[in-house]
């Protein structure tokens, strides 16, 4: 078996459509980049909710980065730079706060469950109160804030992000979430 391929086949309902989605570069960074601008410009907002879709760039404690992508056929995949695996991202490695984040963005980003997802994030925002006032509380926000998009809930989507801009940060940390915060306000104030 060492020697075989395999080609999967996904269903797609219209050919061209989908032939023209998946031109691109082989970069990530690029190839996240150049589907949200044509995501962006097919359906004059980026897409989070429906099909087609396009979640977040991650990163997982520094290691594996990647996003999740619905095609126009309703395919789930997931984009990472070769050689990056999933296995090197343990989440043995998060704790508290961390590891509810973790958890949450299996759920929403890697299963599609966006209800659970936000669920989760509520209940460790709640049992991790002080946590909840670092770091890891705002990526927390910023999370609750685009699940809060997906599920259609505005209000919840404005006072999470209102939330996360609240929360006094260092300066490294304010650089390290410019990308997160620039996404979740984009997806927060789109129609």
């Amino acid at each position: 078996m060492a020697n075989e391929r395999i080609y999967p086949c996904l269903p797609c309902g219209e050919l061209d459509q989908s032939i023209a989605f998946y031109e691109s570069v082989p970069d990530p960074d690029g190839l996240h980049r150049d589907l949200a601008a044509g995501l962006r410009k097919a359906h004059g907002k980026l897409p989070v909710v429906g099909i087609p879709r396009v979640t977040r760039q991650r990163k997982k404690y520094g290691t594996v980065g990647g996003f999740s992508v619905v095609d126009p056929g309703g395919n789930w995949l997931r984009i990472s730079k070769r050689g990056d695996s999933e296995e090197e991202d343990s989440a043995e490695k998060a704790e508290g706060l961390a590891q509810i984040n973790y958890v949450a963005a299996r759920l929403g980003d890697a299963h599609g469950d966006d209800a659970l997802a936000l669920k989760t994030l509520e209940s460790g925002l709640t049992s991790f109160g002080e946590a909840a006032k670092a770091i890891e509380g705002t990526r927390a926000d910023l999370y609750r804030a685009e699940l809060a998009v997906r599920t259609r809930d505005r209000e919840l989507a404005r006072s999470s992000l209102a939330a996360a801009e609240s929360l006094e940060l260092t300066d490294d940390e304010q650089a390290d979430l410019a990308d997160k915060f620039a996404h979740v306000t984009e997806l927060v104030n789109q129609d």
